[in-house]
């Protein structure tokens, strides 16, 4: 991007300076201690703390973190994740960050929090990356320039985007409320522990297989090859809640037929519970036999089974059914989802709990497109505000 002709071009060396995180040993790792910041402790431009590592070790004055550092990854085995980054705040003043890791440290972070998320920090980092490794060197780190507004400029810019950054995490908040919301409704209203009103009909006992119909209607290859399936993929179904359809996949094994009214049960741990109830699937469309293919059997709502089949009384029956089978993804046999014991109200009743269920849902994405729209300004204004093709109005304080 082309920076404001008034805007001097500086390296980042010239202004502050890059430091290489802590390198310790196995027997260091304790279960407290002193926090050692990792990529993982970056989720989304934000400090995470669920998978933290602490240790007991010596730790140089200097890599103590403090409150405006921006931690940025440098070294990682996905070249996607090299430059991620995050400012900190209180929370970790005091701890450390490790080997893979570095700290930039200078006065003006607050705004350049923003040049480290911007599409010129990335093109640099490209520019830098080796072909095989997979890091950014303290050198390159300091060579990187950024075209730097005056001081008052810089607060201007800053403050606009965090404010944009305070919506991001009140939206994030709310998303969070919501979730639990939902979650505890479910566990209420799936177990009859809460009825919806009007409602006053016994629940039943029945396993899962009384309430389905197992899909077993098997696409034979050696019949069908050439013929071209929607294919419901089971590994771009890790990367969110739907699976990725994939018009134009050849059927080169055996597949399950995918009826119209279908819901998908990954029979996968840890995949368990993905769930996927699309309204429509068309007449050529297959799944991998990863999945488990139920339909609802007459006088059953197919709302309500999806919702069935993430509650944590199902759930938790397949992790455990799961967790005998060797390799990295234990699996669960469909007999074993079939026997499965719930408790199940009448269709009507079924009906209204997914249709509660789903309206609770659909708040929640509603709330994720509004989270989405605002990164995506806020990735608008990081380019024009430090490029400075969009100037703010700002009175410089002269002496």
């Amino acid at each position: 991007m082309t920076a404001a002709a008034d805007w001097p071009r500086v390296q980042l060396g010239e202004i502050g300076q890059s430091l290489i995180g802590l390198t310790y040993r196995p027997d260091d790792v304790k279960s407290s201690g002193t926090l050692v910041l990792r990529s993982s402790n970056i989720q989304d431009g934000s400090l995470a703390f669920d998978d933290n590592v602490y240790v007991d070790c010596a730790i140089p004055e200097r890599i103590r973190v403090r409150e405006n550092d921006i931690l940025i990854c440098v070294r990682n085995g996905s070249r996607r994740l090299i430059g991620k980054s995050v400012i900190l705040d209180r929370r970790v003043v005091g701890q450390t960050f490790g080997a893979f890791m570095a700290v930039y440290r200078a006065d003006s972070n607050p705004f350049l929090q923003y040049f480290f998320k911007s599409d010129d920090f990335k093109r640099q980092i490209d520019e830098h990356l080796g072909a095989t490794i997979n890091q950014i060197t303290n050198g390159s780190l300091n060579s990187f320039v950024v075209a730097l507004p005056s001081p008052t400029e810089q607060r201007e810019i800053a403050s606009r985007l965090q404010d944009l950054d305070q919506l991001i995490a009140a939206i994030d908040r709310l998303i969070t409320k919501n979730q639990a919301i939902k979650q505890g409704m479910m566990q209420q209203l799936l177990t009859g522990e809460t009825r919806l009103p009007g409602f006053t009909e016994r629940w039943r006992t029945a396993t899962v297989g009384d309430l389905t119909d197992q899909h077993r209607r098997i696409v034979d290859p050696r019949l069908d090859r050439g013929k071209w399936f929607h294919h419901f993929s089971l590994p771009a179904f890790d990367e969110a809640e739907t699976p990725v359809i994939q018009p134009g996949s050849e059927i080169d094994s055996i597949k399950f037929v995918v009826p119209t009214g279908a819901v998908l049960v990954s029979k996968l741990n840890p995949r368990i519970p993905r769930i996927w109830a699309p309204e429509r699937i068309g007449i050529d469309s297959i799944a991998s036999t990863e999945f488990v293919v139920l339909t609802p059997q007459p006088g059953n709502s197919r709302l309500y089974l999806k919702w069935l089949m993430k509650s944590n009384a199902v759930v938790s029956r397949m992790k455990l059914l799961a967790t005998g089978t060797t390799g990295s993804h234990a699996r669960i046999h469909p007999a074993q989802v079939a026997a499965i014991e719930v408790r199940v109200p009448g269709e009507r009743e079924q009906e209204a709990i997914g249709t509660t269920l789903s309206d609770a849902e659909a708040e929640v994405d509603l709330l994720r497109k509004r989270i989405a729209k605002a990164k995506s300004v806020r990735h608008g204004m990081v380019q024009e505000l430090l490029s400075g093709r969009t100037r703010l109005p700002v009175e410089e304080v002269t002496a």
